[in-house]
């Protein structure tokens, strides 16, 4: 007997974004799709393809490649097979998560108002709250370090961060580096610089060079328990919002205020929307903000 293919030349795609931070969902309920480097790009293409900062597959975590994974499965049946939009495969997604979640409840593949989902960085627990436009989703992201914590005690920063535009003879900015499951490097901007005319169509010079990439995030205080900010993603380039990134440009600013395990709420400010963070006891952080599926449909692979 030929074993069925696992690929197709017409996938059924969902469109969806959280504060702007958009991807392209694929429904895998069979586990049926080779879902390459190659298709990830195409797919996220901004003018030749469906577009967004990502791809997210949809598959039971039973049938996740990665068995570290696959023995989530009893906790969260449900797999986020997160990928960047160069093709790169990613520990998880916080504005992600959200639109993920959005998908399994209108699917009707998760009911509850609060059930969990598995990613490469592990269970995120995720809880709804309120109803209509009013409504957010809180994802639990759990665990987050520093990924020089003695450095950071010692000094309030452990990296540097040169843009491309600024002259060569100005001093690096300095940076703190967040682990949320991805690696995440802060910088808080000092007062004369203007956050919004920051050029970050190249990837930030980030020293030492993270031997794994890093999102950069360009933070500048607006009040208590507020901030606004920017973000350059490994893979990507500059996005509207990254979850993970506001999470770790909540922490860090909070670590400078002289609070090293934050439990209060941080409001962020990103170009695509506002996202509140908690800190949690036990070291873990929570995000919430909205999440909209704004498009249904079907794609030609064969035209990509």
């Amino acid at each position: 007997m030929t074993a069925e293919p696992r690929s197709t030349k017409v996938l059924r795609f969902t469109k969806g974004h959280g504060t702007e931070n958009d991807f392209v969902l694929l429904p895998d309920v069979d586990d049926r799709l080779d879902l390459d480097a190659d298709l990830v790009r195409r797919l996220a293409d901004r003018q030749a393809g469906i577009g967004g900062d990502g791809v997210i597959r949809v598959v039971p975590t039973a049938s996740a490649d990665d068995q570290a994974v696959r023995a989530l499965a009893d906790r969260a049946p449900w797999f986020m097979d997160y990928r960047n939009a160069d093709g790169s495969v990613a520990e998880m997604c916080g504005n992600g998560t959200r639109v993920f979640a959005a998908y399994l409840r209108r699917e009707g593949l998760e009911t509850a108002d609060e059930f969990e989902i598995a990613t490469r960085g592990g269970v995120k627990g995720i809880r709804f709250e309120g109803d209509g436009e009013n409504a957010v989703i809180a994802t639990n992201m759990g665990l987050w370090r520093f990924l020089d914590p003695a450095r950071a005690e010692a000094d309030g920063f452990d990296s540097l961060v040169l843009l491309r535009d600024r002259p060569l003879a100005e001093d690096p900015w300095s940076a703190l580096s967040v682990d949320m499951g991805n690696p995440h490097t802060v910088v808080a901007l000092p007062g004369p610089v203007d956050l919004a005319g920051l050029d970050l169509f190249h990837a930030p010079e980030v020293r030492p060079v993270p031997p794994h990439g890093t999102n950069v995030e360009f933070v500048r205080v607006v009040g208590t328990g507020h901030i606004a900010m920017r973000v350059h993603e490994r893979g990507v380039g500059e996005t509207r919002s990254c979850g993970t990134g506001v999470c770790a440009a909540a922490l860090a600013t909070s670590f400078w205020a002289g609070d090293a395990e934050p439990t209060q709420d941080w409001t962020v400010d990103v170009p695509g929307g506002r996202l509140r963070v908690r800190g949690l006891p036990g070291h873990e952080v929570e995000l919430a903000g909205p999440a909209a599926l704004i498009a249904d449909g079907t794609v030609d692979l064969s035209a990509l």
